[in-house]
């Protein structure tokens, strides 16, 4: 199991920047996909972006793409969400998430560990 810490949330007005960082530790990621998702409040948690620890390739939802930005740092075991031009309809909290296997499908129920989450809040 590999154990994950976000942080980097905050309050930020539309328009607005942040970056959100996932700190992974507990195992060697060269097969891991590391993904952040979102949860508003009253909606289910939906995939927001992905990138493969080895290779780097991303994948993105479609109300993203454009807009965010996920990015590793491997010496730092490092996953960061880079999110611009931030929207009020951002406004969630963002979890980072990680798995064994690449796949195209991004059902949260296909992500074995999970972090805490991060509040992010968009005014407008």
């Amino acid at each position: 199991q590999v154990q994950l810490v976000e942080s980097g949330g905050g309050l930020v007005q539309a328009g607005g920047s942040l970056r959100l960082s996932c700190v992974a530790s507990g195992r060697t990621f060269s097969n891991y996909v590391m993904a952040w998702f979102r949860q508003a409040p009253g909606k289910e948690r939906e995939f927001a972006a992905a990138i493969r620890w080895s290779g780097g390739s991303t994948y993105y939802t479609d109300s993203v793409k454009g807009r965010f930005t996920i990015s590793r740092d491997i010496a730092k075991n490092t996953v960061y969400l880079q999110m611009n031009s931030l929207k009020p309809e951002d406004t969630a909290v963002y979890y980072c998430a990680a798995r064994t296997y690449y796949s195209g499908n991004y059902d949260p129920t296909n992500f074995g560990s999970w972090g805490q989450g991060t509040q992010v809040t968009v005014s407008s």
